[in-house]
């Protein structure tokens, strides 16, 4: 993905969703403080997911989902109090998930199957009142 992206501070919508991308999301993305949809599911992306992403306060969709990204899920994914829809699946993230994501009050559909996470989802998690999907198991 172009680094240049994260320039357009302004932009509210940004939807790459199945055009065969590949390489890494920039840190840059971070600056793009106005963005409150995010959609590049079903790539070839890979990388971890930068802790940048955590300055998108404004950001009510996120979907990474389907593509090839490692290493654990960012913590700062936690402070995105504004996120609704939270979609991770079918990556190759390991670890655990962060106690932070109990923090997303507004978070409603959560999808996190297909992984290679390990350990138990965080008791933080069950305070989330707005939740109304969840999913979360291994390949």
């Amino acid at each position: 993905l172009p680094t240049e992206l994260g320039l357009l501070t302004g932009l509210h919508w940004l939807s790459l969703y199945s055009n065969s991308l590949t390489g890494t999301i920039p840190a840059e993305f971070g600056n793009s403080s106005d963005l409150v949809w995010l959609d590049l599911a079903e790539n070839s992306l890979m990388g971890t997911l930068p802790t940048e992403l955590g300055h998108l306060t404004v950001l009510t969709n996120l979907y990474v989902n389907t593509n090839n990204f490692n290493g654990t899920v960012p913590t700062e994914l936690g402070l995105l109090e504004n996120l609704v829809r939270l979609h991770l699946e079918e990556n190759m993230f390991t670890g655990t998930l962060p106690t932070e994501l109990g923090t997303l009050l507004s978070l409603e559909e959560f999808n996190a199957a297909e992984n290679d996470f390990s350990g138990s989802i965080p008791l933080a998690m069950s305070g989330l009142s707005s939740l109304r999907s969840f999913m979360f198991h291994d390949t």
